[in-house]
């Protein structure tokens, strides 16, 4: 067991690594060979949970992915109204680039499709997906305007998506919790039926 945890350990390790190498020098700027040094592991053990750079950069996406996924999951769970998911989504966006600016700057400001084989853009990924499907049920249901939902989803999460990239450029000096009730009520007028 002890093995075990170290080899995970080890893992995640390589990973928070070139998340910050990946954030602060760009993939293309950031080699294997900087990921080794950094997260003073050898290159063999870089290479033994991972292929080669395109993977490390795929199982990072794919870590933070679905770390969105399990929190939307559980903001659907427990949140019966489109309403209050949408917030709740929201909230968790804001409080996410708080909390991990380098998780969110890699999901939102890399172009995976230039480094990551077969890679589609990041709107058709599974977190946008369901973010989608909240509409597309605030709409079934009648809580939210019958609009095409792709239009109503851009209109609720792509200004929180572009405020959340102001945040991390530093264009925004506030944690953006602070703007979430300004940033619904602006929305909220836009999507209720």
């Amino acid at each position: 067991m002890i093995v075990t945890d170290k080899i995970t350990d080890r893992r995640e390790l390589i990973l928070d690594t070139a998340l910050r190498l990946f954030t602060d020098r760009g993939y293309f700027n950031t080699s294997v060979r900087d990921i080794q040094k950094e997260a003073t592991v050898s290159t063999g053990s870089i290479y033994h949970h991972f292929e080669n750079k395109e993977a490390i950069a795929k199982a990072l996406l794919a870590q933070i992915e679905s770390t969105m996924v399990d929190e939307i999951d559980l903001i659907m769970e427990a949140t019966p109204s489109a309403h209050d998911r949408c917030k709740a989504v929201l909230k968790y966006l804001f409080e996410a680039t708080e909390n991990n600016r380098d998780a969110m700057h890699y999901m939102l400001h890399a172009k995976h499709n230039e480094f990551i084989s077969n890679e589609g853009p990041i709107c058709t990924s599974r977190p946008f997906s369901l973010m989608k499907t909240i509409i597309v049920e605030g709409i079934r249901k009648g809580e939210v305007r019958n609009l095409t939902p792709e239009i109503v989803a851009v209109n609720i999460f792509g200004g929180a998506i572009r405020l959340i990239c102001l945040r991390i450029d530093g264009v925004v000096d506030k944690p953006l919790p602070m703007y979430l009730e300004e940033f619904w009520e602006c929305t909220c007028y836009g999507i209720t039926a």
